[in-house]
């Protein structure tokens, strides 16, 4: 998952708590994507800053070019800004957008407040779009009874990439399937001051710094709640767990871990400046594409690690919704339809690199001879990793809610920011795992006792 937002804001209490904002941003020119001269109708798209977007913005001059009557206007944002500003636009019917990136734990809690297109409704209507295509654990995650409020665009489970020739030199294997002591060991060995052992996420932000740890928790045998909502943050399991990831970072991770998150490790692997990362499966394909890496085809992918659990890799998605507010529905998803097809992938494949096609979304991608060619060394890797991760039990304990790297409640947006910011003072030494755990468990109660009502 990918920079995930630094605000404060309660999805739940959004509307309250950003009106004037909202109402404010709402009054600039182009809200809801007002139709400009000759009757072009131009849609305001919010997105992330991912590759995946990126690409997809470079593309759009082709929907353009067969849909004459429409213009997209691309608003770029990192997952941070892009959270707060869509959250602030929808909980208040702003109406600035008319197509929004937004991630798997969105969609559910937006689609109980009303603020989301029931996008089945259209595509229900063309058998060639083909539902049932996408992968099912992905498609589930953006529907609510049945009903999509959201198309997959790219999906993800996480892996450990590694520098084979940084591995060769030493001497090093890393097993298919490792644990995260082996994982420990490999990367003090690999640490030299010419490169990091591993880089691994400390920047705050949920999606930043909890959402990697969460994975480790979970394995650890830890977890933010029991089946009472009870919350479990000083716990052995959620300890052990945070003083590993802390000391790991410490022993062989970057020297400044708080200012690495996603962007961050990927620039330094794909410049050979470290020589492991545990991140997101949809990395591999910038990783691999020698326009963008250094280490391009000497990279070595295996399942993330683990300890008391078989598997530990999350699930994310991140899709294209459409708000409520937008005022040009039919030629939004005309452009959902457009991003989201079959043959969207042969587009990037040809046009871009096939490594750079988005993954983890449609089944048929998996079928396409250059894809599986480009994609050999990590394609099977991320299907087997989605498949088998359980987001309504994903560590050792039945929970309570569900999500792997997330809680799906209205306060995780909050609970998780405001941990991630003390967990990071435990990685850049300024507070200790059993104070910074002490903090957390009261801001987990706090938000725990809600679900209790």
């Amino acid at each position: 998952m990918k920079r995930s937002v630094r605000s404060r804001l309660r999805v739940g209490t959004a509307l309250v708590a950003v009106g004037a904002v909202a109402v404010a941003l709402s009054g600039c020119s182009g809200a809801g994507g007002g139709a400009s001269g000759g009757g072009t109708v131009t849609l305001n798209l919010a997105t992330v800053n991912n590759p995946q977007m990126t690409d997809m913005q470079k593309l759009a001059p082709e929907f353009e070019k067969t849909h004459p009557g429409i213009k997209v206007k691309f608003i770029q944002m990192n997952e941070n800004d892009l959270r707060d500003a869509v959250t602030k636009d929808v909980a208040t019917q702003g109406g600035q957008y008319d197509l929004a990136t937004v991630g798997a734990y969105e969609v559910p809690l937006w689609e109980k407040n009303g603020w989301l297109n029931n996008l089945s409704d259209y595509s229900d209507k063309d058998k060639s779009y083909d539902v049932n295509d996408f992968f099912k654990p992905v498609r589930q995650s953006v529907s609510v009874d049945g009903k999509m409020y959201a198309v997959p665009f790219y999906g993800e489970s996480s892996l450990l990439m590694y520098n084979k020739d940084i591995f060769a030199k030493a001497g090093l294997t890393v097993p298919e399937r490792p644990t995260w002591q082996q994982i420990a060991e490999l990367a003090k060995k690999v640490n030299t001051s010419e490169h990091a052992g591993i880089c691994l996420r400390g920047q705050p932000g949920w999606g930043e710094g909890i959402a990697s740890l969460n994975t480790v928790v979970n394995t650890f045998g830890g977890q933010w709640y029991n089946s009472d909502w009870k919350a479990q943050v000083t716990q052995p399991g959620f300890k052990d767990a945070l003083t590993f990831w802390s000391g790991l970072m410490k022993d062989a991770g970057e020297k400044d871990p708080v200012s690495y998150g996603f962007t961050e490790c990927l620039n330094s692997f794909t410049q050979g400046k470290t020589a492991m990362w545990y991140d997101a499966t949809s990395a591999a394909g910038t990783v691999e594409d020698p326009k963008s890496s250094s280490v391009a085809g000497k990279v070595g992918y295996v399942y993330a690690p683990v300890d008391k659990t078989d598997t530990s890799g999350w699930l994310w998605s991140w899709n294209l919704a459409m708000p409520k507010t937008t005022k040009h529905s039919e030629q939004a998803w005309e452009f959902i339809r457009w991003a989201t097809s079959k043959d969207y992938a042969k587009l990037v494949g040809s046009e871009l690199g096939w490594s750079r096609v988005p993954p983890g979304a449609r089944e048929s991608t998996y079928s396409i001879p250059q894809y599986q060619k480009a994609a050999s060394a990590f394609a099977d890797i991320t299907k087997t990793s989605m498949l088998a991760v359980d987001p309504k039990q994903p560590g050792v304990d039945p929970q309570p809610y569900t999500g792997i790297q997330y809680i799906t409640i209205p306060q995780w947006q909050d609970l998780g920011n405001q941990s991630s910011q003390v967990f990071a003072n435990v990685y850049a030494g300024r507070t200790s795992v059993d104070d910074a755990l002490s903090q957390v468990q009261k801001l987990a109660e706090q938000a725990g006792s809600a679900q209790k009502k």
